[in-house]
């Protein structure tokens, strides 16, 4: 594959603006970390940022970033108030919630609660002293570790480590076994400008991780196959995930439509070989693996 690309070196751009531009719509989507926080006086803050993560289990650890302001390089009042008080709730954002935690990230006041302004409901915690957002499917009440100033420059970011203590999670959500269904969050996520997308039942689907067995790798697939010109680096990923290469006597007969293309195109190979792949590649999109195999080893 060949390709041709407009390559960028941060040290040379000016112009730190088309910077922030460019890499908020290329690493997308980012999960909303909308952080509710109070300072040593007692006045409350709630704003949303997307640069946030998920980055350790044990312990559970998030971290977010407070970038300094790109036109000033002066600090947000959420950086400020866990400077004081070291206390973070992690409110996560779902589709129903998605106007208000915009209105919320408003510049207003450090006296003006952003509560009020967004219209969610503050409730307390159990061990730290920020509310949650009653709305948010899920609220992480967090103790900050760690903030890591990575320089006073404007747009520079400032790691928040967060451990979190307790997680709250709307009982109509959790499933058997602790688990929660993925569709019945309705999450959305932040893109570059002013777009935000949102996961949804249609745009779910499952990737196998290939932890448990060894895959035995695209190099491995035979040569028609890997260089088919019908399958895709997806189609072929999904083919190498098998532990080990299946042989003929592996699979069951063809079907009616493998035999219908046998029957038409037996005088022409490159056509039949074409055909396969083609249906190859319908049933892999399908989620039929084993059947792709069985249509590819016999084309």
């Amino acid at each position: 594959m060949t390709s041709s690309f407009e390559t960028i070196t941060f040290e040379s751009v000016t112009d730190k603006a088309i910077i922030d531009n460019l890499i908020k719509y290329a690493i997308a989507p980012r999960p909303i970390c909308f952080a509710s926080t109070i300072d040593r006086n007692g006045k409350i803050n709630l704003s949303p940022f997307s640069y946030f993560n998920l980055m350790s289990h044990q312990p559970p650890i998030c971290v977010f970033s407070p970038l300094r302001r790109m036109r000033d390089g002066s600090t947000k009042h959420t950086l400020d108030n866990i400077q004081e008080v070291k206390e973070v709730v992690i409110n996560i954002v779902n589709y129903d919630m998605v106007q208000q935690q915009s209105l919320a990230s408003t510049e207003y006041g450090k006296e003006i609660n952003e509560f009020d302004k967004s219209g969610f409901t503050a409730i307390p915690s159990i061990q730290v002293a920020p509310p949650r957002v009653a709305e948010s499917p899920v609220q992480l009440e967090c103790r900050v570790r760690e903030i890591i100033a990575l320089s006073d420059e404007p747009g520079a970011g400032n790691l928040v480590i967060a451990e979190i203590l307790y997680m709250h999670i709307h009982k109509h959500l959790l499933g058997k076994d602790n688990t929660i269904q993925q569709k019945d969050l309705d999450l959305v996520a932040r893109l570059g400008g002013d777009w935000y997308c949102r996961v949804t039942d249609e745009n779910l689907f499952i990737v196998p991780k290939p932890l448990r067995s060894l895959g035995i790798g695209i190099d491995q697939l035979p040569e028609k196959i890997r260089f088919s010109n019908v399958l895709t680096g997806n189609h072929l990923g999904l083919l190498a995930n098998v532990e080990t290469l299946p042989t003929l006597k592996d699979i069951q007969p063809a079907d009616k439509y493998f035999n219908y293309l046998k029957l038409n195109f037996e005088d022409n190979p490159s056509k039949f070989s074409q055909k396969v792949h083609e249906y190859a590649a319908q049933l892999l999109d399908a989620g039929q693996l084993d059947k792709a195999w069985q249509i590819l080893l016999k084309g």
